[in-house]
């Protein structure tokens, strides 16, 4: 048993591993060494990320623990996923899922994935270019059966493509988010959120400049995108994805149905304003599917993205093959767009990401592109993207991950 050092146990006792404890006083009898050593460094890194940090950061929020981060910017829940060697390392939730009810979150509850909805999304996408369905350069009105995008003089020498659509580099200017629907509303159908039809709360889709041109975040186009797929597989874009992607890929607490179902609801979070209070409505629905609905959990989430890691090292492949899932790492040379991820450097290393904010609903997925690590962050308030980025701050710091290192500096010998 040699080698822990005494802090390690008490962060064992503090966060109430009685088992562990239990374990280490049998010796090695019951708990190979391996075992205890992969045990000890979960909770002692948890107890790092948890308590006030050496390392203020720019706000100072290191000097306050995680219970206090969430208490000072009103977010009641917040479920963390971590990454390492290509595995969940770790993932464990923190506070309340509703206030209404007192119900506390777990690492199987499930929260609004909000925009992480599209990379997810792309897989689909992707997968459908794998079958042959379509290629990611085709016209999309090629693809398009119920509706049809007027280009106007914009797409007369380059058409708006998959591609294009999916990295937000199609010329559509939209501009607009998705703020949800009251669940007693009645709900427009995508061609109607397209066509900015009085059901929907959003204008119409329409071009404002010529593909490829420049970068704008664009829903619609995604929305778009969720059409073209349903149509070239003459399925449901909820049912397709739950059986292309998600069952797939074990994501067992995922789903793109709108409004939840009632089984999942049990366990689901409620959307909070910025004082961590209630909104009313639990949550918003969101028609939008490919661009903000999907329902999900962190451990989830973190299976969607060691797949693209394992996927791209040609390790995996459970959705796509080894060439075709570079499509999601590699910007498509306007913008930081992929198709579905952005791709960032940070440090020295290079990452893809994605965040979501939905109704009382914020979210962060974050992943090395060719090391095995990253993280998942899920909250339900509106302040969440505060307390999620102090916690990915602290999680890279903990794991000492590439994105905090400087270049090494040149030199020669003698």
């Amino acid at each position: 048993m040699v080698g822990y050092a005494m802090k390690d146990f008490r962060a064992i006792e503090r966060l109430g591993g009685l088992s562990l404890l239990a374990c280490i006083g049998l010796g090695l009898l019951l708990c190979p060494e391996t075992r205890l050593e992969a045990q000890v460094s979960v909770i002692s890194a948890q107890a790092l990320m948890e308590q006030t940090q050496a390392e203020l950061g720019e706000d100072e929020l290191g000097r306050l623990t995680i219970s206090e981060l969430m208490q000072e910017f009103g977010v009641p829940g917040v479920s963390v996923a971590v990454i390492r060697d290509f595995k969940v390392h770790w993932a464990k939730a923190y506070g309340v899922a509703d206030v209404e009810t007192s119900q506390l979150v777990n690492t199987e509850t499930m929260f609004q994935a909000a925009s992480i909805s599209k990379p997810v999304a792309a897989m689909g996408v992707l997968r459908a270019v794998q079958d042959g369905l379509f290629s990611l350069d085709d016209d999309i009105n090629d693809i398009l059966q119920s509706w049809t995008l007027d280009g106007k003089e914009f797409t007369r020498t380059r058409p708006v493509t998959p591609r294009t659509l999916t990295s937000h580099t199609s010329g559509l200017g939209d501009g607009f988010g998705f703020p949800g629907y009251d669940p007693k509303q009645a709900l427009p159908t995508t061609v109607q959120i397209l066509d900015g039809d009085e059901l929907s709360n959003v204008g119409d889709v329409f071009m404002e400049r010529e593909p490829m041109t420049f970068y704008e975040y664009s829903g619609g186009g995604v929305t778009i995108m969720e059409l073209a797929l349903s149509d070239a597989y003459r399925r449901p874009f909820v049912n397709l994805m739950q059986g292309k992607i998600l069952d797939a890929l074990g994501m067992t607490r995922s789903s793109y149905a709108q409004p939840i179902s009632l089984e999942h609801d049990k366990n689901a979070a409620r959307g909070h304003d910025s004082d961590g209070k209630s909104r009313g409505p639990k949550w918003h629905v969101y028609p939008e599917h490919a661009a903000a609905g999907l329902w999900t959990t962190p451990t989830d989430l973190a299976r969607f993205m060691i797949e693209v890691q394992l996927s791209a090292r040609g390790q995996s492949n459970r959705v796509l093959s080894q060439s075709m899932v570079q499509e999601m790492l590699n910007p498509v040379g306007v913008g930081p767009y992929a198709v579905g991820f952005s791709v960032n450097k940070y440090g020295e290393g290079w990452y893809f990401e994605h965040g979501g904010s939905n109704w009382g609903f914020r979210a962060l997925v974050l992943a090395h592109k060719v090391k095995g690590y990253g993280l998942v962050i899920m909250t339900n308030a509106d302040q969440g993207s505060t307390v999620l980025q102090e916690i990915r701050r602290r999680i890279q710091r903990v794991y000492k991950w590439d994105s905090l290192a400087s270049a090494v500096e040149r030199g020669y010998r003698r």
